[in-house]
């Protein structure tokens, strides 16, 4: 089970008449408490061995392994709330989330004291102070979803690539996947399971693009948001298009039977990356 690694922490409050923060090992530094600033994270992970990014019974998940880290350097439990979730499996390099704390403290002495304190499946990219009323999950305006496939067999990314054989038709479903944009009730590509009553999503873009090593490709899905199981639904769709198991036209009928066994199988989770949340200044990452 990942964990957060241990190092020597003083906390200088209580005892400490100044009721400042002696702050990690070498690193150490002060900040006094006054008002509960709000802090926005960036952060990257390896979603492989968790459970997901929320926190949850049957295993490690890397909310909880936030939390903990964070409540080794800031000596106070502070709940994380992130842009969305990722399932078991699911990687990031682009999830935004937001905590709160009763301490004043330096991002960047932030950021490295994190990096030092967590595993190395878990990465934070950039700290930084935001103001209050910032919601990383309410706030987003869209999301960026890259989900990596392989048609000849690579070594390095067996890991972060689904390996397809034999190889579909990439033109037959980039045609398919236009149809996937635009506004839609996605009931179709979600898990029939999923407690979300809203299943509209607007989709800005949907397609295959190769990537620089012949044989590789990934699929680009921007969205407003994104349903439990939806992005590895649609892919796992797409696939069948493009092996000629299901017409290329079906799209429409799919999200018109808002029926979740009408789609394809969902597609392994190792493949799908969440790469990028965007906010009130990001523009669209449409081309």
């Amino acid at each position: 089970m990942p964990a957060v690694r241990t190092k020597n922490v003083t906390i200088c409050s209580g005892s400490n008449p100044s009721g400042r923060l002696a702050y990690i090992g070498s690193s150490a530094y002060t900040q006094s408490c006054s008002a509960v600033p709000t802090f926005r994270l960036l952060i990257e992970y390896d979603g492989a061995g968790f459970s997901g990014w929320q926190i949850q019974r049957n295993g490690p998940s890397i909310q909880a392994v936030l939390e903990e880290a964070l409540a080794v350097v800031l000596r106070e439990r502070v709940p994380v709330v992130g842009s969305g979730r990722t399932d078991a499996g699911v990687h990031a390099r682009g999830q935004v989330a937001h905590f709160r704390t009763s301490c004043s403290v330096d991002p960047e002495r932030l950021q490295a004291s994190l990096n030092g304190l967590l595993p190395p499946s878990i990465a934070i990219r950039a700290v930084t102070l935001v103001p209050d009323d910032f919601h990383a999950r309410y706030d987003a305006r869209w999301r960026r979803y890259h989900y990596y496939v392989a048609t000849v067999p690579c070594a390095l990314e067996r890991h972060l690539r689904w390996y397809l054989r034999p190889a579909p038709d990439f033109e037959r479903m980039n045609r398919a996947a236009r149809d996937l944009v635009g506004t839609h009730d996605f009931t179709t590509f979600c898990r029939t399971q999923a407690a979300t009553r809203n299943r509209t999503c607007t989709v800005y873009l949907a397609r295959w693009v190769p990537d620089p090593r012949p044989g590789d490709w990934h699929f680009e899905l921007v969205a407003d948001r994104f349903l439990h199981g939806m992005v590895r639904a649609i892919v796992g769709t797409l696939i069948e298009i493009g092996r000629g198991q299901c017409d290329e036209t079906a799209i429409p009928e799919l999200l018109a039977a808002r029926d979740r066994r009408l789609a394809g199988p969902a597609a392994p989770a190792h493949g799908l990356v969440l790469e990028a949340v965007g906010y009130e200044d990001d523009p669209l990452p449409i081309p």
